[in-house]
């Protein structure tokens, strides 16, 4: 009588194979571009055995929980500062860090019409709240701050700042309807038929430093790698482009 456990071997261990090839993945990335990492890990996961999971959140608390310990494979900061650290003090893979996107920041308003060329209605007196993000927690809320100051009016308008703990929670704020108007992410705007819904002014980018956004591996698993690895891939820039940031170069 034939063994069959022989014929049974190769398959069992192919499966073996198989699961230990799918590491699982941690990406740790700054709210403002978590729509674009949803599309980034959909397209990454067509093409890999590896499943991504995501933290989102400021990039300031992000990097306290990677200081403190947190289990995260890479991290994708709204700055270059964070990751600077990580890479100096043995935190990050060292020649991990790069550029990954360069973002930009607006002025909305969920209401047509209320906010025009130029931004002036931060200079008037018919909205009782402005919604940013935390200067101090997240970058986006830093270049809030530099563009009120560059039009003088951030201490004008110090009692109608609402501050979000991220610029998730500062558009969430505006869409909501407990701010009028959100110095807020181009990749956040809501659109209807390819046409930003509401009201927006792009902020001139000599009004705040450049959003420079850059990225650690802080693993050495093969999924981390590979992963980076597809971040500076031509396919990963033009999704990076098709949500409103620039890449390096381009």
């Amino acid at each position: 009588m034939l063994n069959r456990s022989r014929f049974l071997l190769f398959p069992v261990c192919l499966l073996v194979s198989a699961a230990l090839a799918a590491e699982p993945l941690t990406i740790a990335v700054a709210s403002n571009f978590a729509r674009p990492m949803e599309a980034l890990i959909e397209a990454f996961e067509t093409d890999s055995p590896h499943r991504v999971r995501l933290s989102i959140g400021s990039t300031g608390k992000l990097y306290a929980q990677i200081r403190h310990g947190a289990p995260f494979d890479a991290f994708f900061a709204a700055d270059t500062q964070r990751p600077q650290r990580l890479e100096a003090e043995g935190a990050a893979a060292a020649g991990s860090r790069f550029t990954y996107a360069i973002g930009r920041l607006v002025l909305w308003s969920p209401e047509p019409g209320r906010v025009e060329a130029g931004g002036r209605v931060l200079g008037r007196d018919d909205f009782a709240h402005l919604a940013i993000a935390n200067p101090r927690l997240a970058p986006y809320g830093l270049a809030a701050r530099q563009t009120l100051e560059a039009l003088g009016l951030w201490e004008t308008l110090q009692p109608r700042l609402v501050r979000g703990e991220n610029i998730g929670q500062a558009f969430h704020f505006v869409r909501s309807g407990h701010a009028e108007l959100g110095l807020v992410a181009w990749s956040q705007l809501p659109h209807d038929n390819g046409r930003i819904r509401g009201s927006h002014w792009v902020v001139p980018a000599s009004l705040y430093a450049p959003i420079e956004q850059q990225a650690v591996r802080l693993s050495d698993s093969d999924a981390a790698r590979d992963f980076m690895r597809f971040m500076r891939s031509d396919r990963a820039r033009a999704l990076i482009h098709g949500f409103g940031y620039t890449t390096p170069g381009h």
